[in-house]
């Protein structure tokens, strides 16, 4: 239950940064995504499920993210692909949940034609409010420096169309990255971005 909380929080946060994309104007979208990146650091600092280790929380001043940048916000199309078989994703920790890939998204960053694996986990869709819910773990070229060593991750849901957007601001790390018992999963080798992808939540810093 503690990981479905805190999975829906998630899910609230990145949903208001999806509306986000509504936005008239890039400075008007970049203001929002710092509104939603404040509601998210108040949620880290005041509540109990927070992953910042109790005695951290006094001190947080927030996360570190790159500045909202609506170059990495791209046009993608999503290629529907449910035919492979379920697998087993590793996790920072021995468990192993099952997951089953997607689809696929393509898209171009830096005019590199690219694409990333979109999976679906097993045991959520059994939750109606996760029927739709979709997940992109990958990693790329800032990782272990200016981002978490083990990749950061986007969430995604079930698309009306083939025509989508795919957002790198709204990447944000696993909670493994702030400490504590957490079991993370890793990003599966295909998702490996060649490039740094300079959107998103930074390396977390203690204060």
């Amino acid at each position: 239950m503690r990981l479905l909380k805190r999975l829906f929080t998630a899910l609230l946060l990145v949903t208001s940064l999806a509306a986000l994309g509504q936005e008239r104007t890039p400075r008007d979208y970049a203001k929002g995504v710092r509104k939603e990146r404040a509601k998210k650091d108040k949620h880290f600092r005041q509540d109990d499920d927070s992953p910042i280790p109790p005695a951290g929380r006094r001190a947080f001043k927030g996360l570190h993210y790159y500045p909202a940048d609506a170059a990495y916000r791209v046009p993608a199309t999503f290629v529907r692909d449910s035919s492979q078989a379920p697998f087993k994703m590793k996790t920072s920790t021995s468990r192993l949940p099952e997951y089953r890939k997607y689809g696929e998204l393509h898209f171009q960053l830096e005019g590199k034609p690219l694409v990333l694996n979109v999976y679906q986990n097993l045991e959520l869709i059994k939750q109606e409010k996760y029927r739709d819910y979709l997940f992109i773990p990958f990693t790329d070229e800032t990782n272990g420096h200016a981002s978490y060593g083990g990749g950061r991750y986007l969430d995604f849901r079930i698309p009306a169309t083939n025509a989508v957007t795919l957002d790198f601001n709204q990447a944000y790390n696993p909670y493994c990255a702030y400490g504590g018992a957490y079991s993370c999963p890793i990003p599966p080798a295909e998702n490996a971005l060649p490039l740094a992808v300079e959107a998103g939540e930074k390396t977390y810093q203690e204060h």
